[in-house]
């Protein structure tokens, strides 16, 4: 740069501008370096036992986690041996109910059933007797024609084919001269007496004879009747 001067000299004045001086930087960051790896040795070791003791709770701990859960798999089996148990005596419980429930059923069906056989036999011993009835004197009739050497011929065909059919039907006759005296069963017309042959009253003669539908008796025999002495 040139400067004029008063007395009209140029004169050559050099300016110097002045730098300021950098920062080693360099060097601080090898100085950061160096203490870095000037690291003193006893805070590793110092760290390794924190490590270790870190470790050895650990495993404690995962012990202690390993015997609580074997605890709790033996408290499970246990308790579900328990249950089980339990549901075996309610399996049990039940069973024995339902099987008293089946016997009482079906010892009430077998009660129905006698009931029911009973009730259909009664029924048509009564429609047997109602139809029946009538005809006892009938045969009454055919009785005391067959007495007097009555029935012959045609009329013996009808009267023994009629007293085949009510038989097959369930009517029976009874009362013989000798049968003991059965107030149910016998009507007595008469007594005739003593008889030294009978130990108790006896049927000495026959007027008519009864018939009887299964145990019911439709008419009662009219009889004679003997004491003993």
């Amino acid at each position: 740069m040139t400067k004029r001067r008063p007395g009209g000299a140029d004169e050559a004045v050099e300016e110097t501008t002045s730098e300021a001086p950098q920062p080693e930087t360099d060097h601080i960051e090898e100085s950061t370096e160096d203490a870095e790896v000037d690291a003193p040795e006893g805070d590793t070791s110092d760290s390794d036992d924190a490590a270790e003791e870190e470790a050895s709770v650990e495993e404690a701990e995962d012990e202690a986690d390993e015997e609580a859960v074997e605890e709790d798999v033996v408290i499970e089996d246990d308790s579900e041996l328990d249950f089980m148990g339990d549901a075996a005596d309610e399996v049990d419980k039940r069973v024995a109910e339902l099987t008293t429930d089946l016997q009482r059923l079906q010892a009430e069906y077998i009660n129905y059933k006698k009931r029911v056989d009973r009730d259909r036999e009664l029924v048509s011993q009564n429609a047997t007797y109602k139809v029946l009835t009538p005809i006892v004197e009938v045969l009454d009739t055919i009785d005391r024609a067959r007495e007097h050497g009555e029935v012959e011929g045609g009329f013996k065909a009808v009267a023994d084919q009629l007293e085949k059919i009510v038989t097959n039907l369930g009517l029976k006759k009874f009362g013989e001269p000798g049968d003991v005296f059965d107030p149910n069963r016998h009507e007595a017309l008469s007594h005739m007496g003593t008889d030294p042959e009978v130990e108790e009253t006896s049927v000495k003669l026959v007027a008519k004879a009864g018939y009887t539908i299964g145990d019911r008796v439709v008419r009662a025999a009219q009889v004679l009747v003997v004491d003993p002495e």
